[in-house]
């Protein structure tokens, strides 16, 4: 995707995640009016020819502008949202198949899906009912696959499909617009335009005159009117006159770069700046000239620029400052230098912006300093150092996941996720280092158990904790292999017990938890035997919430107790295995609402709450505010059974933590509904069906939790009748997810 747009930018009340434009959209009237009558969604299945559009054309065309300014302009016509499914951060991953695809787009629709179907079976069921437009952004990384999910999800006569690609994705009823370069010298001179707009930004003050006007308009001539030709070409007026640039660019665009031996990489490589301007019998003359036109912009750059360059190009992602001077700085590029050559890169458009101190690279840039990269022998080293700085922040989230930093370092690994799973994806690719593939792994999936992201956590974690080895899901399935039975103490495939060897084993425990999987027991007998080798009454306790816990889960609260009680009481820690510490008691406080025991629930609740306002963590203390709010609702305290659910839901928003938002949007409905107000509980109801369906199961597939949704919708019926229930659920479950949490919250929209 184009780096003009910042992440984690959504249009304001739109439903979906188009990115807000950085800068100005210039021509392309006749393909808009074209995309909007595609783009229309005319209802029925007589539509279902013109559910794709593929906007086809080389890199570097403006294929991904071109689809977000069509999508913001039809946003209105898909009240389930407009989205935007980056594809080009699966390049290069090693992982292939349909299911890799379809998590992406998953992800993206509901990134809280926690269920353990196959991903396509779970996207397709969930689409079924739903009018929204995808546009799967750089479908030519992953052609094959990306054209096998398409045709799954057209069969939902409500999605529709904006695609941008290099290729066609070849699925029947395809509609393919080519898009082609800015006109220039036609009338509608859409490439001098935008010539002009980026010439002002880095040269204030420069305008289209009698003078400038015929020397631009061959200039953009010579470009053939590519627009990231274009757009490079006009960011070297920072430093050359317009008229050096026609000059330079004269002698460019007609012939391949030659050598020059001033330009000789610094590591002593052969120079290879033609990698992408070398003749392509298959490739058109305007596929060579956008070539042409990086190669001769790489060769502009200063050295250490066109280093920087090619080192940048292992980010598969946005990326930082921060980021790029660790992974970056090595040799002859020294670390307080990236600052100011981030900025020239800036300048010369080879890198964008993507919100302050935040970064990103078109696809085709990213392409050309990957290959640089290779040609200079240091592919291996910049990605070791990539990996070692992704493993040296997991480990730092980690070891303060049970601070008052704990929603800052969720946000950082929601922000980095493309970046995190690329580091833990090399390091299991390399089973020379398995210590660090173990560390790395188990830090990230206990990040990913909490952050929304467990899909991406139990295959890796699967492989990494397998005794052979264990290929990652591809083609036809994305189910994580069976879990392995407990190795002997003296198995040699087994890895050495410690930290990391228990931290990826109750991570992976925990996902199992978390998504609802009652075959958990092979992973509960792991994590304890690992304990119990590594004999540290902490990490004995950390392995009691797997077994309590599923029990929990499964609806049996006596044996749980009986389990739980086993764990010591010792200071709760500030890393990870001090968040499991207060998951054991807040599985404790579950049981005892489960067996209707609302003092000692609420006591357990309590003693979590304190502890987690002492140390300023928010998932276990909103968790131990939802415990509170079912005593209150038990003890009938409605008042406060209402207050307590509302701090449940207002604390794992800040948190992403959707199916706590799930259980407490229930809790506050069977709340609201007993003060009487059984319009509201039935709104409730119908936000909360939405949010149920966003983590794509019901009430956790837990007895206990569809029993009360069932006690209080009836309930809510035989107040206000059907009739009155059906109207007010369905408003509810209109509702967009933000406008629902308003809603429930009694805050404005």
């Amino acid at each position: 995707m184009s780096g003009d747009f910042p992440e984690e930018a959504a249009v304001a009340g739109a439903a979906g995640n188009l990115p807000v434009p950085a800068r100005g959209f210039v021509g392309r009237q006749d393909e808009l009016a074209l995309l909007a009558t595609l783009l229309r969604p005319d209802g029925g299945r007589g539509a279902h020819r013109r559910q794709l559009v593929t906007l086809v054309g080389p890199g570097g065309v403006g294929k991904t502008r071109l689809a977000l300014q069509a999508a913001r302009r039809t946003r209105s016509a898909y009240p389930d949202g407009v989205w935007l499914v980056e594809l080009s951060p699966l390049y290069n991953t090693g992982l292939t198949g349909p299911a890799v695809v379809g998590l992406a787009v998953l992800e993206t629709l509901r990134p809280s899906d926690e269920t353990t179907r196959p991903v396509l079976e779970s996207l397709i069921e969930w689409v079924q009912d739903k009018r929204l437009l995808l546009v799967l952004d750089s479908c030519e990384h992953v052609l094959a696959d990306c054209a096998a999910v398409v045709d799954s999800l057209l069969l939902a006569p409500g999605v529709h499909v904006l695609a941008t690609s290099r290729r066609r994705l070849g699925v029947p009823g395809e509609q393919c617009v080519e898009v082609e370069p800015l006109p220039v010298g036609t009338g509608r001179d859409d490439a001098l335009a935008l010539f002009a707009d980026r010439a002002a930004a880095v040269r204030p003050g420069f305008t289209l005159d009698g003078t400038t006007r015929p020397v631009a308009a061959a200039v953009c001539r010579r470009l053939d009117g590519i627009p990231l030709a274009v757009e490079l070409a006009a960011a070297r007026l920072s430093t050359l006159t317009l008229q050096e640039l026609h000059d330079r660019l004269g002698t460019r665009t007609e012939a391949p770069p030659q050598h020059d031996p001033r330009l000789q990489p610094q590591s002593g490589a052969q120079p290879r700046f033609d990698l992408l301007t070398a003749q392509d019998d298959r490739a058109e003359p305007r596929h060579r000239t956008l070539r042409t036109t990086i190669g001769w912009s790489h060769e502009l750059c200063a050295p250490l620029e066109r280093l920087l360059w090619a080192r940048l190009s292992v980010f598969a992602g946005g990326f930082g400052l921060d980021a790029a001077q660790e992974v970056c700085a090595d040799g002859p590029l020294s670390a307080r230098w990236i600052p100011v050559l981030l900025d020239r890169l800036v300048e010369q458009s080879i890198v964008r912006r993507r919100g302050p101190d935040r970064y990103g690279m078109l696809d085709t840039v990213r392409e050309y300093g990957a290959g640089w990269l290779r040609e200079l022998g240091e592919e291996d080293g910049v990605r070791l150092r990539h990996r070692e700085y992704y493993r040296r922040l997991a480990r730092e989230a980690c070891a303060e996941w049970n601070t008052r930093r704990q929603a800052l370092w969720c946000a950082r690994v929601r922000t980095d996720h493309a970046d995190f799973r690329a580091a833990v994806d090399w390091s299991l690719d390399r089973s020379e280092d398995r210590a660090a593939a173990l560390e790395i792994t188990g830090t990230v999936g206990f990040l990913w158990r909490y952050s929304g992201h467990t899909r991406d956590a139990r295959p890796r974690l699967d492989r990494v904790l397998a005794t052979g080895p264990a290929p990652l899901p591809d083609a036809d399935t994305d189910t994580a292999p069976a879990p392995a039975p407990a190795p002997a103490a003296t198995d040699p495939t087994d890895p050495t017990p410690g930290a990391d060897l228990i931290r990826a084993l109750w991570t992976r425990g925990a996902v199992a938890l978390f998504q609802g999987d009652q075959d958990t027991e092979g992973w509960i007998r792991r994590c304890a035997d690992a304990a119990r080798r590594q004999d540290d009454p902490v990490f004995r306790t950390a392995a009691t919430y797997i077994a309590g816990g599923h029990l929990v889960i499964c609806g049996r609260p006596d044996e749980a107790l009986d389990v739980l009680s086993t764990a010591e009481r010792l200071p709760v820690r500030d890393d990870w295995l001090g968040a499991a510490q207060l998951s054991v008691l807040l599985s404790v406080s579950f049981a005892h609402l489960m067996r209707a025991e609302y003092g000692p629930a609420r006591t357990v609740a309590e003693e979590v709450l304190e502890e987690s306002a002492r140390r300023g963590e928010s998932w276990a203390g909103t968790t131990a505010a939802y415990m509170l709010a079912q005593a209150d609702l038990g003890e009938g305290d409605i008042p406060s059974a209402i207050r307590n659910a509302v701090r449940a839901l207002t604390g794992n928003r800040l948190m992403h933590d959707t199916t706590v938002v799930a259980v407490s949007l229930d809790l506050l409905a069977n709340a609201v509904a007993a003060a009487g107000d059984g319009h509201r509980a039935a709104r409730l109801l119908g936000i909360n069906e939405h949010v149920w369906d966003i983590t794509g199961s019901t009430q956790r597939r837990s007895p206990a939790l569809a029993a009360a949704r069932r006690a209080c919708e009836h309930r809510v019926r035989d107040t206000i009748g059907d009739r009155a229930y059906e109207d007010a659920h369905a408003k509810g479950r209109s509702m967009s997810y933000e406008e629902g949490m308003a809603y429930a919250t009694d805050t404005p929209a």
